[in-house]
């Protein structure tokens, strides 16, 4: 370790950072599990159910602008302190929607839960850039999004024996206590230490209306609106999905650990990825990733048993790398107006809140299983996108995202 310090005097900093993005992963994961628990405990359709990650990702188009001009006008340590400071209101939120047995409550803390998560992230991802060279900037970002993933995974596992488990409204306030106090003491942490400080490196400011004619930029915004509906729609569903008699009929808590499946896909692809895309065009590699993305999720539609399930859960494995190369592919070539532009992209995050909610809809009218039609439509857009990539970038291109966040 102090080798690895002498290298990087801001270890220490990097390693407060990585714990973060391991618990906002967690906390976001989590969503998965309170789906299927709170439609069960409050009756509700899936509309109404999915409501849960529309209350969560619309906050993301809401946040991510003042975030940013938050983040511009502090700096990045208070940023951090005050996002940890709105995501344990909405954490300790839960003990009061569960005491009142209030969906709409639930809904509210979900919110105002998203609306911390995304200024962390906003602060965290540059910042993340800054403590280091240049030159492993991209590498410290792979790490720092891994653990992302290691919260995604592991969050299914615990939620799924902490909540499910229990089928009463009162089961969520333990997990959410312990969140709550770990942001609490995150967040006096971060305002008494002392973290490296850092001048913003803005580029040259650029006119919205030339980042809206921006063909490449505006279809990157439909990529990543596409990606995350799609992404976060599965999950969501995942656990019904599962239970489900052409599947494989479990309860919901043996379903429950099998999400993590799902989110650890994700975090192996990471790493199987980052290779393919050092090696050849990200272009190339996203179009054949969407390609096992549609492939699976048909596969298990029109599947049953092991089979079916199996099939949709390597769907993780295959998005694994979409998210930081859609990012990093939409914003290549912008001369300015760069975290204009990355706002928008943050902004685009909105399609978790949109896509599942019109999944919902479909799976109330239509069997459940059918519904997950809406994301091979979603997978498929991404696919023209990265062909339409393939026409435009040169054989070598970088793949690597300077501020792209995590998804």
């Amino acid at each position: 370790m102090n080798n690895v310090q002498t290298r990087n005097p801001h270890f220490r900093s990097l390693m407060m950072i990585t714990s973060l993005f391991f618990l906002f992963g967690f906390i976001t994961c989590l969503n998965d599990i309170l789906v299927p628990h709170l439609k069960q405990l409050f009756t509700l359709s899936y509309t109404q159910a999915i409501l849960i990650q529309f209350a969560f990702f619309s906050s993301y188009f809401v946040v991510s602008i003042p975030a940013s001009k938050f983040c511009e006008n502090y700096g990045y340590q208070r940023g951090l302190f005050t996002g940890l400071g709105i995501t344990a209101v909405g954490a300790f939120g839960f003990l009061g929607s569960a005491h009142f047995s209030s969906f709409q409550l639930f809904l509210c803390s979900f919110f105002v839960l998203a609306a911390g998560i995304t200024l962390i992230q906003v602060a965290a991802n540059p910042y993340v850039t800054l403590l280091g060279p240049s030159s492993t900037a991209s590498a410290r970002l792979t790490i720092v999004q891994a653990f992302n993933s290691l919260g995604t995974t592991v969050a299914p596992l615990i939620g799924s024996y902490l909540i499910l488990s229990n089928q009463s409204v009162n089961s969520v306030e333990a997990p959410y206590i312990v969140i709550g106090f770990a942001l609490v003491a995150l967040a006096i942490f971060i305002a008494l230490v002392k973290l490296p400080s850092f001048k913003s490196q803005a580029s040259e400011d650029a006119p919205w209306s030339e980042l809206f004619a921006n063909k490449r930029l505006v279809m990157g915004m439909m990529g990543i609106f596409t990606y995350v509906g799609a992404e976060v729609a599965i999950g969501s569903f995942l656990i019904n999905y599962l239970g489900s008699a052409h599947v494989m009929a479990l309860t919901p808590e043996v379903a429950g650990r099998y999400v993590a499946f799902y989110w650890g896909g994700a975090m192996v692809g990471r790493f199987l990825g980052t290779p393919l895309l050092a090696k050849y065009r990200p272009a190339s590699v996203l179009q054949l990733f969407a390609t096992g993305t549609m492939i699976m999720t048909a596969l298990s539609v029109f599947g049953t048993g092991e089979f079916a399930m199996w099939t949709i859960l390597s769907v993780g494995l295959f998005n694994s790398i979409m998210f930081p190369t859609i990012f990093s592919q939409s914003i290549e070539g912008l001369k300015r107006g760069t975290e204009k532009a990355s706002g928008l992209l943050c902004m685009s995050i909105v399609g978790g809140a949109i896509v599942p909610l019109i999944q919902g809809m479909m799976a109330d009218r239509i069997e459940l299983r059918y519904s997950f039609i809406l994301p091979i439509v979603c997978y498929a857009y991404i696919w023209m996108f990265a062909g339409y990539l393939r026409s435009k970038t040169s054989p070598i291109t970088s793949a690597a995202p300077a501020t792209a966040v995590t998804a």
